[in-house]
């Protein structure tokens, strides 16, 4: 009976965007890959105007999206580290309130100027050497998590709340969503994960030029893959806060309830398998090898009555986990992906994810 409820309730709240919700038509978007200086470690890539050839034709355009994830696994280090960050590169002011704006050039360059600067709000607390970095889930508003951070500094840990790309100061003009961070270009929501893992990394440079000797990360829905392929990439991160966990993004996206108006675009040119192979390298469970030194503290948290992060793809990351001994907590909560932002669900969340720095950096 629960679960039927709660997925009454999951409906009810998604439709209350169903009118702002744009299918936009499938592209392969092969020219947001262009291997540019920091992919150099990625051989055999064609040059921009091949890729626009390539992706005039299926076949091709499947072969090379094919390839260019077989290399971005390989050498997804290079993929997901940014160039080394300069404190030059950062500006910081006060606001009118008691946190300070935080702006920097994005390492990844896309055709849209305004997407390319990176917006941050820093809450620091009065006390400790701590922070984390938080980063929403998709179409947050800009004042979405706040109360977390202002919950985090009660207990000394200060944190950064990020905008995502296509967010905030970033969205683009004429949009009201942040339609390109993913959508039915292939290409173009590669670019925009990396682009939000290489944001994380940035921010998590100008923590520690700011003193700060323990940094983590927090990440909801979208925001939750972003920060594990941060983590996973950055040692220099100490423990992290997983909020709605999946394994394979392109699984999310054809089966979510949140991007059913993605998949009608996508159904119009690959099969379930194919748009899993697709967004391979933007997908947790592709980088599961890399469980097995993993060691730090993790907490996974996911929703019982998900009809977005379904409960079964969850369960292929956690077995991920559990196959490499890879220590974390799991908490299971009795919701769904639009629930947990209601009463209590959301303050039974924070408690947890609170709960699990307090105790940790205490």
């Amino acid at each position: 009976m629960l679960r039927s409820l709660m997925h009454y309730f999951e409906r009810r709240l998604h439709a209350r965007d169903d009118g702002a919700r744009v299918s936009h038509p499938f592209e392969w978007g092969l020219e947001f890959l262009d291997a540019g200086p920091d992919l150099s470690d990625l051989p055999d890539l064609p040059d921009l105007p091949d890729l626009m050839d390539l992706a005039r034709d299926s076949h091709s355009a499947r072969q090379f999206i094919k390839q260019f994830n077989e290399k971005t696994l390989e050498a997804s280090d290079g993929f997901y580290t940014p160039p080394p960050g300069r404190r030059s590169d950062f500006e910081s002011s006060a606001s009118e309130s008691d946190w300070r704006r935080l702006k920097f050039p994005s390492a990844v360059i896309t055709p849209y100027e305004k997407n390319n600067l990176v917006y941050a709000k820093f809450f620091p607390a009065d006390r400790g050497d701590s922070a984390v970095i938080v980063s929403p889930q998709w179409n947050a508003k800009e004042d979405s998590h706040v109360a977390l951070c202002r919950g985090l500094n009660r207990f000394g840990v200060s944190a950064l709340r990020l905008s995502l790309p296509y967010h905030d100061q970033r969205t683009l003009d004429g949009f009201t969503r942040a339609d390109f961070l993913v959508s039915a270009n292939i290409g173009r929501t590669i670019q925009s994960i990396r682009q939000a893992v290489l944001d994380v990394r940035r921010a998590a440079d100008w923590l520690f030029f700011q003193g700060y000797k323990r940094v983590g990360v927090i990440g909801t829905s979208i925001g939750s893959c972003v920060s594990w392929l941060a983590f996973i990439h950055d040692e220099r991160l100490e423990a992290g806060v997983f909020n709605m966990v999946s394994s394979w993004f392109g699984d999310v996206v054809w089966r979510a309830l949140t991007t059913t108006h993605i998949k009608r675009s996508l159904e119009t040119e690959l099969t379930a398998e194919e748009v899993r192979e697709v967004w391979k390298t933007i997908s947790p469970s592709a980088h599961a090898g890399r469980l097995a030194r993993e060691r730090r503290p993790v907490l996974f948290i996911s929703a019982k009555y998900d009809l977005s992060f379904l409960p079964d793809l969850a369960q292929i990351f956690f077995d991920d986990c559990d196959r490499h001994n890879a220590p974390a907590r799991k908490v299971f909560l009795p919701c769904g992906h639009y629930t947990i932002g209601q009463t209590p669900f959301k303050y039974i969340d924070a408690f947890h994810i609170i709960n699990f720095f307090r105790r940790l950096w205490r």
